[in-house]
C-alpha cells in the first residue's frame, strides 16, 4: 500500500506543478495590459534573449549544416542520389534541427540566466520588496522575459536556418566539389513556405517554454545559494526536456 501512496503522491505533486506552471504562464501572458509591465524591460530582454545568444546559435548551426551536408554526402553517394544534398540539409535544418537547436542554445545561454537572476532576487528577498510594494512580481519580472522569448526565438531560427545552408553549401559545393546549381536547385524544388513557417511555428512555442520554465524556477527558488544554484539546472534540464517532448507533437501536427 505505501507503494501506491508514493506513486500516487508522486503523481499529483507533478500535476501540481504542472498546473502551477501554467498558472504562472497565464498571469505573465496577460501581464502585458497590467501597470506593472514596463516596455523598456521587454527591450533589455530581447537584446539579452536574442542578440547575446546570436553568435552561439550561429556558429552551432554552421556546424550543424556542415556535418548534414558531410554525412548526406557519405550516404546518398552510395546511390548516386549526391544531387539531393542541398534539399536534406535545408528540410532538416527548416523543419526540425533550426528551432530545436536554437531553443536549447537559447535555453542553456539565456535560459539559465533567467533563473539564476531571479533566484538571486528570491532568496535575497527582492522579489519580497515588489511584493511590499504593490507590484506584481510576475508581471514586472516573467512577462518581459515570456514575451522576449516568444519575440526574439523565429529571428533567431530564421539566422540559424540561413547560416546551417551556408555550411552545407561550404561543405559540398566548395569541399566536395558539387556544382553550386545543383545545391541551389534541390532547395527550390523540395523546400516550400509551409517547411519554412513550420519551423518559424515550433520557435515561437520553444521560445515560450524555456522562458516560463526558467522564470518559474527561478522564481521559486529557495535554499541560498544552493537552492539558486538547483534551480538553474532544474530550469535547464526541464527546458530541454520540454522542448524535445513538445517537438514530437507539433511535427505530428503541422505535418
Amino acid at each position: 500500500m505505501s507503494l501506491f501512496a508514493w506513486v500516487g503522491r508522486r503523481f499529483l505533486s507533478i500535476f501540481e506543478k504542472v498546473g502551477s506552471v501554467c498558472i504562472a504562464g497565464l498571469v505573465a501572458l496577460g501581464g502585458v495590459f497590467r501597470p506593472a509591465f514596463r516596455w523598456v524591460n521587454l527591450i533589455v530582454q530581447l537584446v539579452r534573449v536574442g542578440a547575446d545568444s546570436s553568435l552561439v546559435v550561429l556558429v552551432t548551426a554552421f556546424f550543424t549544416g556542415m556535418v548534414l551536408a558531410l554525412q548526406a554526402w557519405i550516404g546518398f553517394r552510395k546511390f548516386n542520389a549526391e544531387s539531393l544534398v542541398g534539399a536534406v540539409v535545408s528540410l532538416s535544418l527548416t523543419r526540425e534541427l533550426g528551432p530545436v537547436i536554437t531553443g536549447l542554445m537559447v535555453t542553456g545561454r539565456s535560459g539559465s540566466a533567467m533563473a539564476a537572476e531571479l533566484g538571486s532576487m528570491r532568496v535575497t528577498e527582492q522579489i519580497d520588496a515588489l511584493e511590499s510594494l504593490a507590484v506584481n512580481p510576475v508581471v514586472y519580472l516573467m512577462t518581459p522575459r515570456l514575451y522576449a522569448g516568444f519575440l526574439a526565438l523565429p529571428f533567431l531560427t530564421v539566422l540559424a536556418d540561413l547560416v546551417g545552408i551556408a555550411g552545407g553549401y561550404f561543405v559540398s559545393v566548395v569541399l566536395l566539389g558539387m556544382p553550386s546549381t545543383v545545391y541551389m536547385r534541390s532547395i527550390t524544388r523540395y523546400v516550400d513556405l509551409h517547411d519554412f513557417f513550420s519551423g518559424l511555428v515550433k520557435a515561437c512555442v520553444f521560445g515560450t517554454i524555456l522562458s516560463l520554465l526558467s522564470c518559474y524556477m527561478g522564481y521559486h527558488s529557495k535554499g541560498g545559494a544552493a537552492g539558486v544554484g538547483k534551480s538553474v539546472t532544474i530550469a535547464v534540464v526541464s527546458s530541454s526536456m520540454a522542448i524535445l517532448v513538445v517537438d514530437y507533437f507539433l511535427t505530428a501536427w503541422l505535418f
